[in-house]
């Protein structure tokens, strides 16, 4: 058993990721066709964005973004939101001071 082409497992945030991911594309089939379009769009790169520039090891980081996605998920299963803006993304190395 478990051999060298089994699936990896995946940890309990890693689950919280994915469940988050499904729930914004679950949400997004309520919509009018074209915003559909347009939040599966905007999700798809802001998750891409996030696995590219935060530090796998930064579990307080991740977890932050995790409650603020589900607060953006509660909001966009609203169904008086029609669609999603993308968001500027500040990975936590950059903090304000180091911008200057």
């Amino acid at each position: 058993m478990g051999g060298a082409n089994a699936p990896r497992r995946l940890s309990g945030m890693q689950k919280q990721v994915l469940a988050l991911y499904r729930g914004f594309l679950r949400a997004a089939r309520s919509k009018s066709p074209d915003d559909r379009r347009r939040v599966e769009s905007i999700v798809s790169a802001e998750f891409r964005r996030g696995a590219r520039q935060v530090d796998r090891k930064n579990f307080l980081y991740i977890e932050y973004l995790l409650r603020r996605g589900k607060k953006q998920l509660d909001q966009l299963r609203s169904p008086d939101t029609t669609a999603l803006s993308s968001l500027n993304f500040i990975p936590p190395s950059q903090s304000v001071d180091s911008r200057k």
